[in-house]
């Protein structure tokens, strides 16, 4: 006999927890899953070396395993959960909330299993469900801590793409000054409450932000590669370093930063 109707999930629920949990298995094999997984290992070693949360009174050959592996658990749970929040790809420009969300979203179910183990790893018999809620603090503690740790570790520049061939020129391009029209646009530059543009015919400045900026230069291909910066990829002649930072020239001399937290994405993007 068919089941009744009520009992069946809808179809549209059925494929989008389907798609949402391929989606978020295929997130654990990419390399920047990867990455994170290194980072919370290294963090398990430390936690381990320091032994926090009266950890300190277990023997080394259980406190290693105990925080490396925790930790290393949780950054898999982090990356399903940080990649069901941010299936849209907006946390860039909301880290904080999003950030809130995701260690708030590991805490709630991850709690249970930091219980089980320690209770099991540190107290003798039966695990003590009354002691549960006891964990609730220091498993939110770590994994807000982690989840920053890995932010700043895998952090993105705001990018901007080049438009479809036809599309109308980016908004940008209508407040450069009259003497600035159609040339090139190679980089903006923030200085105090201006920015600074660099074209093919020279220099000037303009009264904005460089937050309103990147937004309205979407359709060129470019990024922000320093919080005051953005440059245009096409127009990097050369990339060198120079005290451990990179530095971007452009046409007429000018160099551009490369901030040490966009330098990873940046170098994986084929900029340098």
């Amino acid at each position: 006999m068919p089941q009744p109707s009520l009992r069946q999930s809808p179809p549209g629920l059925r494929e989008w927890l389907a798609n949402a949990i391929h989606a978020s298995r295929t997130a654990l094999t990419t390399a920047e899953a990867k990455r994170g997984f290194g980072v919370s290992a290294c963090a398990g070693l430390f936690l381990a070396l320091i032994g926090p949360f009266g950890s300190d009174q277990a023997p080394m050959l259980v406190r290693l395993p105990y925080w490396i592996g925790l930790c290393v658990a949780g950054a898999v749970v982090g990356t399903g959960v940080s990649h069901l929040v941010d299936r849209d790809g907006r946390a860039e420009s909301r880290p904080v909330l999003y950030g809130s969300l995701v260690a708030i979203g590991i805490t709630l179910p991850f709690t249970g299993v930091v219980w089980l183990v320690t209770e099991l790893a540190f107290h003798a018999g039966t695990p003590r469900l009354p002691a549960l809620p006891i964990y609730l603090g220091p498993v939110f503690t770590i994994t807000a801590a982690m989840t920053a740790l890995n932010f700043l570790v895998q952090r993105k520049p705001p990018e901007t793409h080049a438009g479809p061939a036809g599309a109308p020129a980016p908004r940008f391009l209508e407040r450069l000054p009259p003497r600035l029209r159609g040339a090139q646009l190679f980089a903006v530059a923030a200085e105090d409450h201006y920015l600074r543009l660099y074209t093919s015919r020279g220099e000037d400045l303009i009264l904005l932000r460089l937050s309103d900026a990147v937004a309205e230069l979407e359709g060129i291909e470019g990024a922000q590669t320093h919080r005051s910066w953005w440059v245009a990829k096409a127009a990097v002649q050369e990339a060198r370093r120079t005290d451990g930072r990179a530095i971007l020239t452009l046409p007429g001399g000018v160099e551009a930063p490369v901030s040490r937290a966009y330098a990873r994405a940046l170098r994986e993007a084929g900029w340098f």
